[in-house]
């Protein structure tokens, strides 16, 4: 669950825990995840494939890094985002600690492979996780999207029964 969002650099978040999307080809030179393997990672670059749903883990110093296996590059997000995104924070073993995040599918490699942040955010909502939301967002605009996007999936729903 999104407990607080934070305008502030990821990098300096006071949890020892920092989740990010990675795709399921391996190649991760770009995005936020480039940041990562460019400072913290390096091996995480050019990884091999991996299966969709996945979460890879390093520990650098005080942080552990936590890639989530979300997406690909050549076949996109897909449709189930939300549940996708709620069982890679459900698989970080975070002990209850609190896991710090970006606003993932917000970037540009998000955009261009069809992200959806209001699915994303709903599935890391949904984990049992505590989760740092590291955006420029407020938590109460968070909740409210995850709620507008749950009642437009449930009235979608609905259409197919009548």
């Amino acid at each position: 669950m999104v407990v607080k969002t934070v305008n502030d650099n990821i990098f300096n978040s006071e949890a020892k825990h920092i989740a990010f999307a990675i795709n399921t080809e391996g190649f991760n030179d770009a995005g936020f995840a480039g940041q990562v393997t460019s400072t913290y990672w390096p091996e995480l670059e050019n990884c091999g494939e991996h299966e969709l749903g996945a979460v890879i883990s390093k520990t650098v110093g005080d942080k552990t890094f936590h890639a989530l296996v979300c997406h690909s590059l050549y076949n996109g997000w897909g449709d189930n985002q939300a549940e996708i995104i709620r069982e890679c924070f459900d698989l970080i073993p975070a002990n209850g600690e609190p896991i710090a995040t970006i606003a993932i599918g917000t970037g540009l490699v998000g955009k261009y492979s069809d992200a959806n942040f209001r699915q994303i955010v709903c599935g890391m909502h949904d984990s049992y996780q505590h989760i740092l939301l590291h955006c420029k967002y407020t938590l109460e605009s968070v909740i409210s999207c995850c709620s507008e996007e749950k009642n437009l999936a449930l009235n979608l729903h609905k259409k197919d029964f009548m």
